[in-house]
């Protein structure tokens, strides 16, 4: 092991910087328990702000699991079930609202079209598992009509990506283990400039099942109308 402790050192120091800018009462809501306003599957990546993207401030707001691709599932013995990670909240903190938060450019999605169009698997095994569950979804976006077979790696690339987004949203809604009261969102989180200029925004691509993004504008106040945007119509 490296003698360096650099980076140890800066997260010491920015826990730190942490603890020294909460009030004291920042806690308080939460000691008891938790009850956030929604589940939000994000991707692992560390381009991703999980809580900063929706401008939370507050302890116990968003309950954050995260992994390689944004997944919703777990493999169970080759039977794909809904991710502890998601239904925890759901059943045991009253958590009704369920996001499925893609990301432009994402290096998940990438791997498992590589490997639907020939390539083997990146490695390691833990690396393996996650795209490898990925890749059945890839296949059937590239055999549907919503991805453009004449458009450049980058652009089929990130309609994968909204697509996986629609596909895990899909697959939370048809869940048995999921109430139907139980809202279910999917945004594509744009720091490319994919979508257009607004770095950072979270689009909507995604109302319970509804993708139609002029669709989709019609459900948000006004104001909101340019958060919603679609790279598969």
């Amino acid at each position: 092991m490296g003698a360096d402790h650099g980076t140890l050192e800066a997260l010491l120091a920015g826990n730190e910087r942490h603890v020294e800018s909460l009030p004291e009462d920042y806690f308080s809501d939460v000691q008891a328990g938790q009850h956030p306003d929604v589940v939000a599957v994000c991707c692992s990546d560390s381009r991703v702000p999980q809580e900063r993207m929706w401008g939370v401030e507050d302890p116990g707001t968003v309950f954050t699991p995260s992994n390689i691709g944004n997944q919703v599932w777990d493999d169970d013995d080759g039977e794909r079930i809904v991710d502890g990670g998601v239904l925890y909240p759901i059943h045991h903190a009253g958590t009704d609202a369920a996001a499925v938060v893609g990301h432009t450019g994402c290096g998940a999605v990438t791997a498992a079209y590589q490997v639907a169009t020939g390539a083997d698997l990146p490695g390691p095994a833990g690396v393996d598992k996650w795209v490898d569950l990925l890749v059945p979804v890839v296949e059937d976006g590239l055999e549907s009509d919503l991805i453009d077979p004449a458009a450049d790696e980058e652009t089929v690339i990130n309609q994968l990506v909204e697509y996986n987004v629609d596909y895990q949203a899909r697959f939370l809604r048809e869940s048995d283990v999921v109430p139907d009261d139980v809202s279910v969102y999917g945004f594509v989180y744009d720091f490319q400039g994919v979508y257009g200029n607004e770095y950072g925004r979270a689009y909507l691509v995604n109302v319970d099942g509804e993708t139609n993004p002029d669709a989709i504008a019609d459900l948000i106040p006004d104001q909101y109308e340019t958060a919603t945007d679609s790279l598969l119509y």
